[in-house]
């Protein structure tokens, strides 16, 4: 009696456990693969379009245009004409040299220019007199000879001493040192009552800051990556490699103003493996001075027939970088490389084709290869790339 009753307990107990099974299998059967419940993802099918590419550097800001200033004669500074630091204009005056000894020297040259003209004058009324004794035969051939040579040294005499009044006066003239350019002045190397030597003494120096210079410099590397993919379709540069600029100041503000690319150095730095850029841009209101660090952006290239994705869509994983692409209900693992990052969107190199679904939102929800998903919106097309049209 008791061995009927256990049997009949174990009996009860094995139904239990079967139905049970068949229960969970059925459960299994409506969550999906392992039990997992289908992860509601968005789909983003991948286009090929034009994208407008960008390429970054450091540069920093110099004056369009440093010049030195120096004096053209000798002698001694009486006055500073400006405020160290401050804007000049083109012809004003600077320094105020001593004039009283060229002021000496041009009236000397006056003085020598009315002698040369009297001298010339006599040599002349000499010449008029003799010429029609000679030519009625009644004066030497020799007399009338040295007339005309007398004629011509003092004419020469005139020219010579015309042209030292005439250096002269550019002496006394030089001695208000004027400002060859507008912009700023810088520190004065000079003070009153100093003998200047002329061009060899540097008095001060003055920078034009409209519009500003941006030296930089590009790697050699991307340069002959740009080569090469522009011969391979992959990419189209500006005409000429006449870039746009814009420049991103220290604080990340973008500087109003746009500028152009103006040269780039056929040679190659051999200790920083770079090609020395400058760009020019216009800078009225003074906001950009020499000397300052800035981020510069060339603009105006194109990638030809993209592929681009959302930068959320890509992932980090242990063999590198992958997306999950939406395969028969499950999201699959797809290995990627990855080209320029423009805004929220990276440029995909290899590893997708057009028209692949990508899951780009719920990735997060995916917590192994193949799990099962379930597309919360229809596919569309890309639109990462109207991000980029719209920079």
């Amino acid at each position: 009696m008791r061995y009927s009753r256990t049997a009949a307990h174990g009996l009860l107990l094995v139904v239990f456990v079967v139905l049970s099974g068949c229960t969970r299998s059925k459960a299994a059967q409506r969550q999906g693969a392992g039990g997992v419940p289908p992860a509601p993802v968005a789909i983003q099918k991948v286009a090929a379009t034009d994208i407008p590419t960008t390429f970054e550097y450091v540069g920093q800001t110099a004056g369009s245009r440093e010049v030195e200033v120096r004096a053209r004669v000798s002698g001694i500074l009486l006055k500073r004409n400006f405020a160290e630091g401050g804007s000049v204009r083109q012809g004003q005056s600077l320094y105020s040299l001593d004039a009283d000894p060229f002021n000496a020297a041009l009236q000397r040259a006056d003085a020598e220019v009315a002698s040369a003209e009297a001298r010339n004058a006599q040599a002349a009324r000499n010449l008029a007199r003799l010429k029609p004794l000679w030519e009625a035969k009644a004066t030497s051939q020799r007399d009338y000879d040295d007339a005309v040579s007398a004629q011509a040294v003092s004419s020469a005499d005139r020219q010579r001493a015309q042209a030292l009044r005439t250096q002269a006066a550019l002496d006394l003239r030089y001695t208000k040192v004027e400002a060859p350019i507008s912009g700023f002045v810088g520190r004065s190397l000079a003070s009153e009552g100093t003998l200047v030597s002329g061009p060899q003494v540097l008095l001060t120096t003055i920078t034009q800051t409209d519009p500003i210079k941006i030296r930089f410099g590009v790697a050699d590397t991307d340069r002959r990556r740009w080569r090469a993919e522009e011969a391979s379709g992959q990419l189209k540069l500006p005409d000429n490699g006449a870039f746009d600029v814009e420049v991103t100041l220290s604080d990340g503000s973008v500087y109003p103003q746009h500028g152009k690319l103006l040269f780039s150095d056929p040679r190659v730095s051999r200790s920083t493996g770079t090609v020395e850029a400058e760009a020019e841009i216009p800078n009225p209101d003074g906001v950009l001075m020499p000397g300052q660090f800035v981020r510069v952006r060339l603009l105006g290239a194109m990638r030809t027939q993209a592929l681009a994705v959302p930068t959320r869509a890509v992932l980090e994983g242990p063999q590198g970088r992958f997306v999950y692409v939406a395969q028969d209900g499950k999201a699959m693992p797809r290995p990627v490389q990855v080209g320029e990052q423009m805004v929220d969107t990276w440029i995909i190199s290899q590893g997708l084709s057009a028209g692949d679904p990508v899951i780009v939102d719920g990735t997060a929800r995916i917590f192994f290869p193949g799990a099962p998903i379930q597309a919360m919106t229809p596919d569309a097309p890309a639109s990462t790339a109207k991000v980029a049209l719209n920079r």
